[in-house]
Formats: structure tokens, sequence, C-alpha cells
């Protein structure tokens, strides 16, 4: 199954490009809540999974030939609906509404990217409304890009990290912020690493009068 969306409940899409990813999604699965949101934006979702706490009663009525409930608490929603796409045949998730209303489930949604990468061996993406996060694994992976695209790394467990086309040369970063604030310097460039780790691209190029 092919151009798969699952929908968490943070903040809704507001930008251009993660709103047109929806639109053109063949299979929407909401995490819980998600659901009103974009059913509210005019659309109806494939499948909404998760433990159904926020959902009224009459919406549950109303939708229960989609909802398929869990109740389980070892995992959180956004990781059902992820077992839930891949039980279809997703073999490759974009994440959307994954980030904002809570710093703690941000931090752990963009984690569980790697999470998921390994242990489902999927493909996986989380598009924000300024940039977007890829989960990678060790080899050389090839990314397009584009002059000034402003690039992070961060490093999960690898010992050895080179790349082509930035602008400084990573390394096997120690701390999550060594890695962020890198620029792309054309139009792909390359990550050569022994183990996992996490990108963000964003979708404008720097600011010649950008001042931090």
């Amino acid at each position: 199954m092919q151009n798969v969306i699952v929908l968490a409940d943070g903040d809704f899409p507001t930008s251009p490009t993660p709103l047109k990813l929806l639109s053109e999604a063949a299979f929407v699965c909401c995490c819980d809540g998600a659901a009103e949101k974009l059913i509210a934006h005019g659309r109806i979702p494939d499948a909404i999974v998760g433990d159904g706490d926020s959902l009224s009663a009459a919406f549950k009525q109303r939708y229960k030939h989609i909802i398929h409930a869990e109740s389980e608490q070892e995992y959180n929603d956004l990781t059902k609906a992820t077992r839930y796409c891949i039980s279809q045949g997703a073999t490759s998730i974009i994440y959307l509404g994954a980030t904002g209303k809570r710093e703690d489930h941000t931090l752990g949604n963009i984690s569980l990217l790697s999470f998921y990468k390994e242990t489902f061996s999927i493909d996986v993406s989380m598009y924000t409304d300024y940039g977007f996060f890829l989960a990678c694994n060790s080899g050389t992976t090839t990314f397009s890009s584009f002059p000034r695209q402003q690039v992070s790394i961060f490093n999960l467990n690898c010992t050895a990290i080179s790349a082509d086309n930035l602008r400084w040369q990573p390394y096997a970063y120690k701390q999550l912020w060594q890695g962020t604030l890198n620029e792309a310097t054309g139009t792909s460039f390359t990550i050569t690493a022994d183990g996992n780790y996490i990108t963000y691209q964003t979708y404008a190029p720097k600011s010649l009068s950008f001042t931090p």
C-alpha cells in the first residue's frame, strides 16, 4: 500500500507541503482525536486507531465502522496507528501532525521514527510546517536538496558519520544539538554512517539576512 499518511493529534498542518501530502494521500489513518480535525477539514479518514480516550461516545458510534480500538498502554497511539497501517500492507508511512502542543510528545514522536524503521523495516518520514525528518540507517544515503537548505543530523548510535555537499563535515556527534544547523551546498548531498540517525531538512533556504 502506497501513499499512506498517519495523522497524529498534534498541531494540524497549515503549510502547503504537508497539506498537499494530506490531500493526495491514498490512505489516511488518524490517531484518535486527529480524526475530528481531519473531518472538520472536509475528509473522512480511512481508519481511526487508538485507545479512544479523546473521542466522544457519539463520535465513536457514528464512525464505529472505521475505528480500531487498542486499549494497551505500553505504546502510544502513533505506534498503534503504525502497526495497523503495516497490517494493511503499508511499506512506507508519512507522519503529519506529530509535533506541537506538548514538547515531550514531540520529542518522543520524532525518536520513534528510527524505532519504526529498524523494528518494522519500513521507510518513514515526518513532515511539519517548516521541514521534514527522515529516519536513516547504516550505509550511504543520497538526499535531494537545494543550496542553503538547512540540514540537521541527529546521531543515535553511529560511531562514524561523513558527508559530501554539506557546508560543514559531520562526525559521530555525542550530543543531539551538535549536528544541528548544517547547510546543503547543492541539489543533493550524501551521508555515510555506520549506524542509525535522523535528518531534518527545511522547506525554505536560509535567508542571507538571517541572524540567530
